[in-house]
């Protein structure tokens, strides 16, 4: 049995091809949406045009802010080729909009909410609504183990069903809903409790890639991933499936299967644990990376033998509401990863902090850097995979400006100059996949 979640692209220009993949395979049983996202460059997305609308809802723009959203359903019920009083549907739901007039997330939630009503009538499948389903607490937290057992309760002999992705509701009643991109966890979470064989997420591209296409010219697919892998490669900015989506369905071994809904052919990324991957996967899975970084180098001779310095060093990010990203360190020095947007206009004060806090010898600041991470289960059992990246860089001429390897050796990170971000990624790339 399969779970499978469409996207919003597929929701909007490929809905015709969700309806016949959706058709094609009767262990397809569970299929959740999304809104319809954009059809070409320059369009909308359903979610944003709600968000307007709300906002605009009790003014006079009323009227011009709803009709992108009432013109998208009405071509979503036309690709469907449904008689369906479109007209009614959509006037129903401004009216429920205006009933919830404090609530933006049920505002925000009607996109998925009419996608899936919509599908469901062209399946012919029971439209479930998620707001039985999926349970928040009061503080907006996903209940995941009630829902679990709400999911389970209600579609227990349910042959096929569409539900919305994305929202929920609270004890009582209240909709909610998860960040952007929440209706990948809705499908882990009715895959969990249903226990899929596979939980199918797709989307508009072929599954996961090794590099960022808009860097390295057509990067290679990734056949199999791990789950480890997927979330050191979501850190680092590649998005294909939100991050929260990977604990449902991973807690219970379930794999995910990212495929794109215009090439249904493609066998697109398998999602599974480290002990399914194939024994002869390349020692690099992907490269990943991030813009946008300051290190603050911090040497103070003896440093070791100075119990609590780190501590303290940590103590002052932390009283001043400051996240880090890494932390490595020698016998004298220590240096913090932060990120820029995280750092803002802190940075003085936090140096004239932490001279204060441990007394250093002297503290350096190195902006402008961009982290580039080398991820592969393989790269631990394969000698020479550092000496590889490093000649590789070398070659190009790149400076690495900060190394940092985690203890379970899945992944290398370097810190470049933010200048040679491109290039170093695309020096890697070349010397694993090429």
């Amino acid at each position: 049995m399969k779970v499978c979640k469409f996207g919003g692209t597929s929701m909007a220009g490929g809905i015709k091809r969700v309806v016949k993949i959706a058709e094609a395979d009767a262990d397809r049983r569970f299929v959740v949406v999304s809104a319809p996202g954009k059809r070409k460059d320059g369009d909308f997305k359903v979610t944003d045009a709600l968000y307007r609308y709300f906002k605009l809802k009790d003014s006079s723009e009323n009227n011009e802010a709803f009709k992108p959203i009432a013109d998208s359903f009405r071509q979503v019920a036309e690709d469907l080729g449904l008689s369906v009083d479109i007209d009614g549907l959509l006037s129903e739901t401004r009216r429920d909009i205006g009933r919830h007039s404090d609530s933006a997330e049920f505002a925000a939630s009607r996109g998925e909410y009419l996608s899936a009503y919509l599908l469901a009538r062209r399946l012919g499948a029971e439209f479930v609504d998620s707001d039985g389903l999926i349970r928040f607490d009061e503080g907006g937290e996903l209940l995941l183990d009630k829902s679990i057992s709400l999911i389970r309760a209600r579609l227990a002999g349910v042959e096929r069903a569409v539900i919305p992705g994305f929202y929920g509701a609270d004890e009582s009643g209240r909709i909610r809903t998860f960040s952007r991109g929440g209706s990948d966890i809705t499908g882990a979470i009715v895959a969990r409790a249903m226990q899929a064989d596979v939980y199918e997420n797709w989307t508009d591209v072929d599954g996961f890639l090794s590099a960022d296409p808009r860097i390295v010219a057509d990067p290679a697919r990734i056949e199999w991933l791990s789950y480890k892998e997927l979330r050191e490669l979501s850190y680092m900015g590649a998005q294909v499936l939100h991050p929260e989506a990977i604990y449902p369905v991973r807690s219970a071994g379930i794999p995910i299967n990212i495929r794109n809904t215009f090439n249904p052919d493609c066998a697109g990324t398998l999602i599974v644990d480290e002990g399914m991957l194939p024994r002869d996967s390349r020692p690099v899975t992907g490269i990943a990376g991030k813009k946008g970084f300051t290190i603050i180098n911090i040497e103070k001779e003896m440093m070791n033998s100075e119990i609590g310095f780190g501590r303290r060093v940590l103590g002052v990010l932390e009283d001043d509401g400051i996240s880090f990203e890494h932390m490595p360190s020698g016998i004298d020095t220590l240096s913090v990863v932060i990120r820029d947007d995280t750092l803002a206009d802190k940075l003085p004060i936090l140096v004239s902090e932490l001279q204060e806090a441990v007394e250093p010898d002297s503290v350096e600041i190195h902006s402008g850097l961009s982290l580039i991470a080398t991820v592969g289960h393989c790269m631990a059992a394969r000698m020479g995979t550092a000496a590889r990246l490093f000649d590789a860089l070398a070659a190009k001429h790149i400076n690495v400006r900060m190394i940092d390897q985690g203890s379970s050796e899945l992944n290398i990170i370097v810190g470049v100059d933010t200048f040679d971000y491109e290039k170093a990624i695309n020096a890697i790339y070349a010397a694993f996949f090429r």
